[in-house]
């Protein structure tokens, strides 16, 4: 029988038998066991089964969750819901009026991907309950339009190339018009300043800031 090649790092023997039989691990597999081990012997004795048993409970006795009415006006349009309270506005916007212009990207207020405005205002629907909008005016990227016509910010995107892939257009776009609102557009140093909060991953923040610029001219 031809003797196996030894590996390189990490090896095992297994005892009872003529043969011996290496095992490699990497530098990272070591890393990855030592910090598993660290974590277990960090936790309190009988956490664990704690946990364990309050879930099982929690299985056996059910919850029930009461659903709440709201009435939101979306893009003009009155809307009244039944909904999950622990549902975002994001993820209300998304799944249950079907407006997927809004889109989820970190889902932790990070990223700006989210971005709409409500009574005039822009925030990112990812952080914030629908519930706590009771009777609030909504606008996403779906009713900036009007009659067919571009809003001026959409129209300067195209013109100053503010976009790559398009993920994160439609949050650039109503962060922009909030922008404007806000009276933080007067200079190119102070739109990227008050857009900083969206992050375009392609890296088309000379055209974001061209065309947040022209519109605010326009409006």
């Amino acid at each position: 029988m031809s003797e196996l090649e030894k590996p390189e790092s990490g090896e095992a023997l297994l005892s009872g038998g003529a043969e011996t039989v290496d095992y490699a691990f990497s530098r990272r597999d070591v890393l990855q066991m030592a910090a598993g081990a660290a974590t277990l012997a960090a936790i309190p004795p009988g956490t664990a089964q704690a946990a364990s048993s309050t879930t099982a409970t929690a299985n056996q006795e059910g919850t029930s969750v009461t659903p709440a009415r709201i009435r939101l006006t979306v893009n003009g349009n009155s809307r009244e819901l039944e909904l999950d309270p622990r549902q975002s506005l994001l993820d209300v916007l998304r799944e249950t009026l079907d407006l997927t212009g809004t889109k989820k990207g970190c889902n932790q207020g990070a990223c700006g991907a989210c971005t709409i405005l409500v009574d005039g205002k822009r925030i990112n629907s990812c952080l914030t309950l629908a519930i706590m909008h009771d009777g609030a005016e909504i606008t996403t990227i779906e009713g900036l339009a009007k009659g067919g016509e571009l809003h001026p910010l959409q129209a300067a995107f195209i013109e100053h190339d503010g976009l790559q892939c398009g993920f994160c257009t439609s949050g650039q776009i109503m962060s922009g018009v909030g922008c404007i609102a806000e009276g933080h557009a007067h200079s190119p140093e102070e739109i990227r300043f008050w857009m900083s909060g969206n992050i375009c991953r392609c890296g088309a923040y000379p055209g974001v800031v061209a065309a947040v610029a022209d519109a605010a001219g326009r409006i």
